[in-house]
């Protein structure tokens, strides 16, 4: 049956697997071609976030195929992915601030350190290594503790004081991102429970994606550009 024939079941995943890898490619090209349009304080912001969605990209080659031949979700493929790309967005709002002022180094082992908690925590539940519910306790301590950083922690200080505003804008967005971008992940989680179709967990997760990654960048890519 033709993976995109309105008679296939998995019709909506099969789509939603086709845009999130077509949106990673074009937002990988887009920040390609504007990063030596910006200031050089901000290229470095702006060739991690080309880094985001071009390692997304090659994943989603990956995990499209495994879906489309297998009708099984590619949770080992999508944990891989996540474990590279996640740090790199966390690193984001270390570079966004030392772009401006002077950070110290151990505020981006922290959140690095939180967001690896909120990976693995989720990773033990899903791939069923521990029982599902301590597992999504301790990934939720991962991401309660980079909120916290960077809407009342050290991040949330230097920001402050920066004076930058191109800089406090792009924080600002990122961290709503994380704050609500990042919240449809524990959607994806409850619904990738035992026995459950793997169809609309895909759904949420190529969606989640696409606003936690592609929208991370062009909100990076914005400040850079207001910020001649």
């Amino acid at each position: 049956m033709d993976l995109f024939s309105v008679n296939n079941p998995n019709l909506l995943v099969n789509f939603s697997f086709w845009f999130a890898t077509a949106s990673m490619l074009a937002a990988t090209a887009f920040f390609y071609v504007e990063r030596n349009d910006v200031s050089a304080k901000w290229r470095t912001s702006l060739t991690v976030a080309m880094l985001v969605t071009g390692i997304a990209f090659w994943h989603y080659l990956y995990m499209a195929k495994y879906f489309f031949e297998t009708g099984q979700s590619p949770l080992v493929l999508r944990y891989v992915d996540w474990l590279i790309t996640v740090p790199l967005q966390i690193v984001e709002f270390y570079l966004i601030l030392a772009a401006v002022t002077a950070v110290s180094s151990s505020l981006f082992w922290r959140l690095l350190g939180a967001s690896l908690v909120m990976l693995v925590g989720g990773f033990l539940g899903e791939a069923e290594l521990m029982s599902r519910m301590p597992a999504f306790a301790i990934g939720m301590l991962g991401w309660f503790a980079v909120l916290w950083m960077i809407f009342m922690g050290p991040a949330a200080e230097v920001s402050n004081s920066t004076g930058n505003p191109a800089s406090q804008k792009a924080f600002k967005a990122l961290r709503l991102i994380v704050l609500v971008g990042w919240s449809i992940y524990p959607i994806g989680y409850y619904l990738n429970g035992p026995g459950a179709s793997p169809d609309l967990t895909n759904i949420v997760y190529n969606f989640a994606d696409l606003v936690n990654k592609a929208m991370f960048g062009l909100v990076i890519w914005a400040a850079a550009k207001s910020d001649k």
